[in-house]
């Protein structure tokens, strides 16, 4: 980002540009005079700024509201309901991390110029799972690709680690995801991994997401995602565990408390899954709108002859 001496350096050189045009007609016009003309109609130098997320779809509205009512009705029923997304992937080692801690006067901590990968170190890509209800965070950091079978590995240890404690006898899940990325809606290897988790565990799957154009309202970005963010500002994230103890420390006078751990697996790019892949899959769409919100169920169990 630029400094502040340069923005004006810029500013001051758009209003010299702005001048020129009138000289040419013979008019005497000073770049003090056509920033004060500017400043008088209400402009100034600005930067650009990330708003837009696409076009709104017509049934925006009616998915929030659909979402909104599963995870109540989860959440009454006992049934766990958790928002998940990738966190931004970071790179690890002695970087520049945005933000300021407090320190001696003077003395910053040192970071390198250059972003560029430390072999050995590499990259992180923190998966996280909200437990809505609970208020409670987990986060499978990464080490290979963010793919739909690392979300979904995610989820399971998730599941295994925390949220079969706390919902033993429920027989299904819900999940809040956005509409693209590992977990989006089109991606078929997504649908397969969940049904080898409800397999796994017996539990049946629902998936709501949300509409596009919408990542920045997933629950899990302003009520985990943000705190992460806002406890490890401006401190270098120097290896794994100091990432780990990073995420792990995150905590809210709400009560949120987060459980963290590395995940070293494999998890290859460009997998594909058949249309004989697909039709084996327990799917059942729902009748609002079934590209966005489905349930997947454990296959049934054969019976013997």
């Amino acid at each position: 980002m630029p400094s502040g001496a340069t923005r004006n350096r810029r500013c001051a050189g758009s209003a010299e540009a702005s001048a020129t045009s009138p000289r040419r007609q013979g008019v005497e016009v000073s770049q003090k005079l056509v920033g004060r003309l500017l400043r008088d109609l209400g402009y100034s130098c600005q930067a650009n700024r990330k708003t837009r997320e696409g076009s709104s779809h017509p049934d925006r509205n009616a998915q929030f509201g659909y979402i909104n009512a599963t995870v109540k009705a989860a959440v009454a029923a006992g049934e766990p309901a958790i928002s998940v997304d990738t966190k931004k992937t970071e790179l690890v080692g002695d970087f520049r991390n945005p933000g300021r801690e407090v320190r001696p006067r003077g003395d910053p901590e040192p970071v390198r110029v250059h972003d560029f990968k430390i072999p050995g170190l590499g990259t992180v890509a923190p998966y996280g799972v909200y437990d809505i209800a609970a208020n409670q965070g987990w986060v499978n950091v990464g080490i290979d690709a963010d793919t739909a079978a690392f979300a979904v590995e995610s989820i399971r240890r998730w599941w295994e680690r925390l949220g079969r404690a706390r919902s033993p006898e429920a027989g299904r899940l819900v999940i809040t995801a956005d509409c693209g990325g590992s977990t989006g809606a089109r991606v078929r290897l997504w649908k397969r991994e969940l049904q080898r988790f409800a397999d796994g565990t017996g539990r049946a799957v629902t998936v709501a997401h949300l509409p596009p154009g919408t990542s920045k309202w997933n629950r899990i970005e302003h009520r985990l995602f943000a705190y992460i963010s806002q406890n490890w500002r401006g401190k270098p994230l120097l290896s794994h565990r100091v990432i780990i103890q990073l995420i792990g420390a995150t905590t809210t006078d709400t009560g949120l408390t987060v459980t963290c751990d590395i995940d070293a697996g494999c998890y290859p790019k460009g997998i594909k899954v058949s249309d004989a892949g697909m039709d084996a899959i327990n799917i059942q769409r729902h009748t609002f709108h079934g590209d966005w919100n489905y349930t997947i169920k454990p296959m049934p169990t054969q019976q013997p002859p």
